[in-house]
């Protein structure tokens, strides 16, 4: 069965039934002079256009769920090479599970566990290439998670508000990231993006401090009744509760902007 929430094969499908119709036409005399092959070049622009929209071209989207149970795990280490497929992290609402959630189609996190910590890596490269399918997850919430995402043509939308996180880096080719601020994260968390635009949300209440390193075609929108100024390029949250324990964030990027909401 397809997983939830994947993308519908709506673009061959179409292209097929426009190519039959002009064919028909064609061979009814109906286009006259008009030579149907010209229309090539069309094919290129839908391909592009769909991978620009969805970031992917051809229709197999199906997926797979799983959940990883936690046992006597007490902390995690999350690597993600999506290549060209979107990812969603947030925590899980059930308790004694260390991950779950949906992955591409034949292809399941490798898990390495030494001692009580546990390694997940999943890999793109280990995916059949027709596998589209986005991958969503689950965190479990109450121990610390290393988290290093990186993607080439993809979207990424993380929620740590409700995670302990040690330390994240995240990296896209081609895609937005989305990052909500983890309640506690003990080392800086890094997020850059070559082409596209960075979305950082902090929680009332918390102790965020951001740098962010802009540029001519690099811009930082902020929120300034959320952040304020300390020097040029560094910006601190305004609302943070005195006992709240202060996280490091380091925005970087080439095309695109930095919203600090």
């Amino acid at each position: 069965m397809p997983a939830k929430g994947s993308r519908g094969p709506w673009l061959w499908p179409l292209v097929l039934a426009l190519i039959g119709i002009a064919l028909l036409l064609n061979n009814f005399l109906l286009l006259n002079t008009f030579d149907v092959t010209t229309l090539w070049p069309l094919l290129l622009v839908i391909a592009g256009g769909a991978i620009l929209l969805r970031g992917d071209v051809l229709p197999i989207t199906e997926g797979r769920t799983f959940g990883i149970t936690r046992g006597s795990v007490e902390s995690g280490t999350l690597e993600i090479n999506s290549g060209e497929v979107d990812v969603t992290i947030r925590h899980l609402q059930q308790e004694g599970r260390l991950i779950a959630g949906q992955f591409a189609l034949h292809t399941r996190p490798a898990l390495q566990v030494q001692d009580t910590h546990a390694h997940l890596k999943l890999n793109r490269g280990a995916t059949p290439w027709l596998s589209f399918s986005d991958w969503e997850m689950g965190l479990s919430r109450d121990l610390p998670w290393s988290i290093f995402i990186s993607t080439s043509l993809g979207q990424v939308n993380l929620d740590f508000s409700r995670l302990i996180v040690q330390g994240a880096r995240i990296g896209t080719g081609f895609g937005d990231v989305r990052l909500s601020a983890p309640m506690e994260a003990f080392e800086p968390i890094s997020v850059r993006s070559a082409c596209g635009d960075i979305h950082f949300t902090t929680a009332p209440g918390s102790a965020t401090q951001i740098y962010v390193r802009s540029t001519r075609l690099f811009n930082v929108r902020v929120d300034e009744n959320r952040y304020q100024l300390i020097e040029p390029g560094l910006y601190r949250s305004r609302d943070a509760d005195s006992s709240a324990k202060l996280i490091e964030v380091y925005i970087s990027g080439t095309f695109g902007d930095a919203y600090l909401t």
